[in-house]
């Protein structure tokens, strides 16, 4: 049986835009780009040259790949855009990128982060959820960066908040390869 899922050409990923305690980070980061380009599809991301997210789209880009980052204006004039990207799409404010960065994207990838990557993360999962979108959503671990997460969401099913319909809505994988299969599926 072959399958009916198109393959993935564009893959909203969402990160840190700071490089985090563990050196491993940058180093997972930088893979999942050359993974990327590698397979020729396109990263789409917040479009900053720092921390996790300018690794990604450095290793990308250095391999050939195609980037488009996307940043509110307020963001574009705090220098913080990445200088070489294939394109830089400027939005009005982080509604307009979110809603923007969903419409590039067959699906979307999360690495570690803080408050912003969580926000971008469960924005696309509750999408998903309320049917605004059907594109995968998945995690790119990285020594055990999403246990923490993966334990709460399985409280949250075990309370009753979470349907059990909804259980593999977030597949996690440390190889970038593997992630990037899964949520090609």
């Amino acid at each position: 049986m072959t399958s009916t899922v198109p393959p993935l050409t564009a893959v909203c990923v969402f990160a840190g835009s700071r490089p985090g305690a563990n050196p491993h980070y940058l180093e997972a980061a930088a893979a999942l780009g050359r993974a990327l380009a590698r397979r020729r599809i396109t990263l789409v991301y917040g479009g900053a040259g720092t921390g996790l997210m300018g690794a990604m789209a450095d290793a990308a880009l250095a391999g050939g790949g195609r980037v488009l980052g996307v940043m509110p204006q307020g963001l574009v004039d705090l220098e913080r855009a990445h200088g070489g990207l294939s394109e830089l799409i400027i939005t009005a404010d982080m509604h307009t990128r979110k809603a923007r960065m969903a419409g590039l994207a067959d699906a979307f990838l999360a690495l570690p982060g803080g408050y912003g990557t969580l926000e971008e993360l469960f924005e696309m999962v509750t999408w998903n959820q309320l049917g605004l979108h059907r594109k995968p959503v998945g995690l790119l671990d990285c020594d055990g960066y999403w246990g923490g997460l993966q334990a709460f969401l399985a409280h949250t099913r075990a309370e009753g908040f979470i349907p059990d319909s909804n259980r593999s809505e977030l597949p996690c994988a440390s190889d970038p390869d593997r992630i990037l299969d899964l949520l090609g599926q």
